[in-house]
């Protein structure tokens, strides 16, 4: 006889979210809530960033003990959790307004930025596990509903959940940490704008033969670009890297259009060298011979520069000398 094992009790942060954790029998005055901590800590986090929340700054900001706020919210990783749930209620656009597929993500990508733009910290949030408090899942929920017409398997449509929202988070944080250090300082030195006339000299076709054409063709840094901020009506690196993901859906269900079930696909053969002594040992002397050579180009171009340099005052003085004779004669 197989013996019922009971369901597992939610971790307390996840069922306050949800609305069925226990109340505290007892506690300070009305004023205090959960909602009201979660806000006021939603605010510090807004103005200074995640690591000014504590438990302590809360509890000070609202004018209470720390030992108030335990009544509460039992440790800060409840309550990050909580501010989490609470910044990610996300509008969700009416599900009878007629649009295909690929403007229905985008709509969802542009969703998420939109609430990490409101609220960076959110990005420094380690992600944990799957999601389990309600606006989490609300969020899946309507990921779900954009692509309920393409002939995708449920774990296909949830790998494609994992793929756009880990590019609407990196992207985001990137954008943040961005407009952060333009913020704090030149923005042509966050583009790199300041530097590239100087670079241009180490960016040689022997060093990077790949790289210095698109460098020295002004495609590394886009002139300009100091002056355009990151932002949603500027973010061309964004759109382009979105349309090409939903290139890529578009492309897997029309290969699939049969309905075939379709096997695993294998990663490619990595591209790095066996773990072999003779190899490391090989790649090491290619390194030290690359080394080599470029400080054998290096001395080169200073001396080719101090021949010019020589050649150049010979001549002024060539000419310094010939002005004299001429006013002698």
């Amino acid at each position: 006889m197989n013996e019922q094992r009971p369901d597992p009790e939610l971790p307390r942060g996840v069922a306050l979210a949800w609305g069925v954790a226990a109340h505290p029998q007892r506690g300070p005055k009305r004023e205090l809530s959960i909602e009201r901590i979660v806000e006021v800590a939603i605010e510090i986090a807004d103005a200074e960033g995640l690591a000014a929340v504590s438990m302590s700054r809360v509890a000070s900001t609202l004018g209470f003990t720390t030992m108030s706020l335990y009544r509460y919210v039992t440790s800060k990783d409840d309550l990050i959790l909580l501010m989490q749930e609470a910044a990610s209620d996300l509008p969700v656009p009416d599900a009878s307004l007629e649009h295909g597929w690929r403007d229905g993500i985008t709509a969802w990508v542009l969703g998420i930025r939109a609430g990490y733009r409101e609220h960076p910290w959110l990005v420094d949030i380690p992600v944990s596990g799957a999601p389990i408090t309600p606006n989490a899942l609300m969020i899946v929920d309507w990921f779900l509903r954009e692509v309920r017409d393409l002939p995708l398997s449920d774990g296909e449509k949830m790998s494609s959940l994992l793929m756009f929202t880990s590019y609407a988070r990196a992207t985001s944080a990137q954008d943040r940490d961005i407009a952060r250090a333009a913020a704090a300082t030149d923005p042509a030195e966050v583009t790199g704008e300041r530097y590239l006339a100087t670079l241009t000299e180490f960016v040689t076709p022997e060093r990077f033969p790949y790289l210095a054409p698109l460098f020295l063709g002004g495609g590394y840094v886009e002139e300009g670009a100091a002056d355009t901020p990151p932002g949603p009506n500027t973010a061309d690196d964004f759109v382009f890297g979105l349309q090409r993901m939903l290139d890529g859906i578009q492309t897997y269900v029309e290969q699939h259009a049969d309905g075939a079930p379709v096997a695993p696909t294998a990663l490619p053969p990595t591209l790095d060298p066996p773990r072999d002594k003779a190899v490391r040992e090989a790649a090491r002397l290619r390194r030290e011979a690359e080394r080599a050579l470029r400080e054998a180009r290096k001395r080169e171009r200073e001396a080719v520069k101090g021949a010019r340099e020589r050649a150049e005052r010979d001549r002024e003085r060539a000419e310094r000398e010939q002005e004299c004779a001429q006013r002698k004669g």
